[in-house]
């Protein structure tokens, strides 16, 4: 596999027996090269390499087969002219460049323990295949490995921050609300609640932030789910009876068309297997009187600087008429339908602190971007599947940064088995015992 012998040139991990070129010469790899991951050109740049006691300094490009070189089209490209050596799995042919000169070529096995251990990575069913080596790293190693993935998540939740802040015509404060519905979703509804923000007008809705009742018509409204037929038939005449449906329809028909509104699709949101308290009525309701309250906005946030601060600006409850509904016509027992503490820490983690991240990105402001990672470690971990997975493993998971590194190890890498760029793999591979 030719990404695999990628990694081998790359951290040097060779046969034992010594390395030399098809026609007998001997090879001393003084310095692999820059790996060239994404770009076009050749696979590693600013190699060092004596070969027969010459020393080149130039590019290396690996292959399965000697032949995909001219599969590939290199024969005719003048950037892999400079190339000083073709390293292959299997030669089966002599090469040229493009100004017509043969390379030197040598042949490069994966050693038996690496291919080994990179087969079993790839097949073993039990997850993650790499546990029985995290006993044996060390402490440092670790942390250097989790601060790295805990950057890299916040650098991918940064980019889709500053994609929502682009389909909001470049307004932070509506990247913002968009960011903070989406986690309102609490994953099964995310998108929905995406799609909902997108069509609330903040500029429009901001002519009414004095009054609850108007802006939870035009929430409400917004999200489809002021029509009768989103009702279940048999809440609709309890609906129609206790006049709240009634009154905040009529209300959101007047503001509608005083703002020429367009509702998202009622469809796009999902019951089934939700518990009440996650209901987009409920959900919406709290965001409601989180407006209402003049704490959803991104001046607020900038403010925080504790984790306590976080809490306090977030925490919100459900407006009266949910405190004894959880759809229209369907009552319950009175209760205040506040955030809970574990969602809270889960909207502090995935909007609150990503967004003091990226806003500290787009304004080069280091001082929020370190605000970020403080309060992460200021944070308990999340207690879900892949914490306690790792956990069992041997691995301490004690912040939210801890937790947020763990996740992103395990979809960034261990679910696409993209074991060659992960350090724990590296070790695995290496076979560190």
């Amino acid at each position: 596999m030719e990404q695999l012998l990628h990694y081998c040139w790359k951290h040097k991990m060779f046969p034992l027996e010594p390395l030399k070129t098809t026609d007998g010469q001997d090879v001393e790899v003084i310095d692999p090269g820059l790996y060239n991951r994404r770009n076009s050109g050749p696979d590693f740049f600013n190699a060092k390499v004596k070969i027969n006691g010459t020393l080149w300094v130039g590019n290396v490009e690996i292959h399965q087969k000697a032949s995909d070189w001219y599969q590939h089209g290199h024969d005719h490209d003048a950037a892999y002219n400079n190339v000083v050596l073709h390293v292959c799995s299997e030669i089966d042919t002599d090469v040229r460049t493009a100004d017509g000169n043969f390379l030197p070529q040598m042949t490069l096995k994966v050693p038996a323990e690496v291919s080994s251990h990179y087969d079993e990575l790839l097949k073993a069913d039990q997850y993650p295949p790499c546990y029985r080596i995290i006993p044996s790293l060390t402490r440092l190693m670790v942390h250097s490995w989790m601060s790295a993935l805990q950057t890299e998540r916040l650098e991918q939740k940064t980019q889709a921050i500053g994609q929502r802040v682009q389909r909001q015509n470049g307004s932070w404060e509506a990247g913002y609300f968009m960011t903070l519905a989406r986690n309102y979703g609490f994953g099964i509804n995310g998108d929905a609640f995406e799609a909902w923000a997108a069509t609330i007008p903040l500029q429009a809705v901001d002519h009414h932030r004095d009054d609850l009742f108007q802006i939870e018509a035009i929430f409400m409204g917004q999200a489809g789910l002021l029509e009768l037929s989103t009702i279940p038939e048999h809440y609709q005449k309890d609906a129609l009876n206790e006049g709240y449906f009634t009154r905040l329809r009529n209300e959101y028909l007047y503001l509608k068309h005083k703002f020429g509104l367009q509702p998202m699709d009622a469809a796009m949101w999902r019951f089934l297997r939700l518990r009440p308290q996650n209901f987009p009525h409920i959900r919406i309701s709290q965001l409601a009187q989180l407006y209402y309250s003049r704490k959803a906005g991104l001046s607020q946030l900038l403010e925080c600087e504790t984790t306590e601060q976080l809490a306090a600006l977030l925490s919100t409850q459900v407006t009266p008429y949910w405190e004894t509904h959880y759809t229209f016509g369907s009552t319950s027992c009175k209760t205040q339908k506040h955030l809970s503490p574990a969602s809270l820490n889960l909207l502090m983690v995935n909007t609150a602190i990503p967004m003091l991240f990226a806003y500290g990105r787009h304004k080069s402001n280091e001082r929020l971007c370190d605000r970020a990672f403080d309060l992460l470690e200021q944070l308990k971990a999340e207690n879900n599947h892949i914490t306690r997975m790792w956990q069992q493993c041997g691995l301490e998971v004690k912040t939210a940064g801890d937790s947020q590194a763990l996740i992103q190890l395990k979809r960034e890498y261990c679910d696409r088995k993209d074991c060659l760029r992960c350090r724990f793999g590296y070790e695995y591979l290496k076979g560190a015992k």
